[in-house]
């Protein structure tokens, strides 16, 4: 997939240096959208269910960059309370939509990942599917520092990114095993970095990824 076909579904381009620069835009992402997004598979994706399955997420959980809910309604129906926000409006009015449809006790909201202290809570665990690899170099950082401000301590964030191993074109930002370990060396301890699939219509058989499960630390 080229560059101009991935810009008419609101992706990123695949030139690494726009990427650190730029990250991925709210247009862009308000343009994926407009159709089915590449990523809104109708599911939740398989590697988050396994997490789930096995107890890796706990206690009250915010799922940043949720989409149209799909991870965010699978934790609910396992009794967990969950708020899911994304700043795509019309995603969240899916993810709600599907709320009311199943009667789920999972909350949506439009909200800015980059700002989560603004929403005056605080989560045992915080699933990151996918948002993380669309920042720049800049937000990442600001990134990394809005989940601190709404993680426990002893919290764990599961993030899920594609990873460098997926060379075909299209999609967004490959990321590495040790940017995610020198994102995340300051008051954060990485348990685990696997490799791990994402379903995606932009790829057969899935994009490859990683899936790390990282503990904000009890005290730095």
């Amino acid at each position: 997939m080229t560059d101009a076909a991935d810009n008419q579904q609101g992706l990123p381009p695949t030139d690494p240096e726009a990427l650190r620069r730029e990250g991925v835009s709210q247009a862009r992402f308000r343009a994926a959208y407009a159709d089915a997004a590449p990523w809104d598979i109708g599911r939740p994706q398989p590697a988050i269910v396994r997490l789930a399955d096995a107890g890796v997420i706990r206690g009250s959980v915010l799922d940043v960059g949720c989409g149209t809910g799909d991870n965010a309604l699978m934790m609910a129906d396992r009794s967990h309370a969950v708020l899911g926000v994304d700043y795509v409006a019309v995603a969240v009015e899916r993810a709600n939509a599907k709320r009311e449809a199943r009667g789920s006790s999972a909350e949506f909201r439009v909200h800015d990942a980059l700002q989560l202290g603004a929403l005056g809570r605080r989560f045992d665990t915080i699933v990151d599917c996918g948002l993380f690899h669309t920042f720049s170099d800049r937000d990442r950082l600001q990134y990394v520092d809005s989940l601190a401000a709404v993680i426990e301590r002893g919290g764990r964030l599961i993030l899920m990114c594609f990873s460098e191993a997926e060379t075909r074109e299209g999609g967004p930002r490959r990321v590495t095993q040790a940017e995610l370990r020198e994102a995340f060396a300051g008051g954060w301890t990485i348990e685990s970095i696997d490799p791990a699939h994402f379903d995606a219509t932009i790829f057969e058989g899935g994009a490859r990824a990683w899936l790390a499960v990282i503990r904000r630390d009890e005290s730095e």
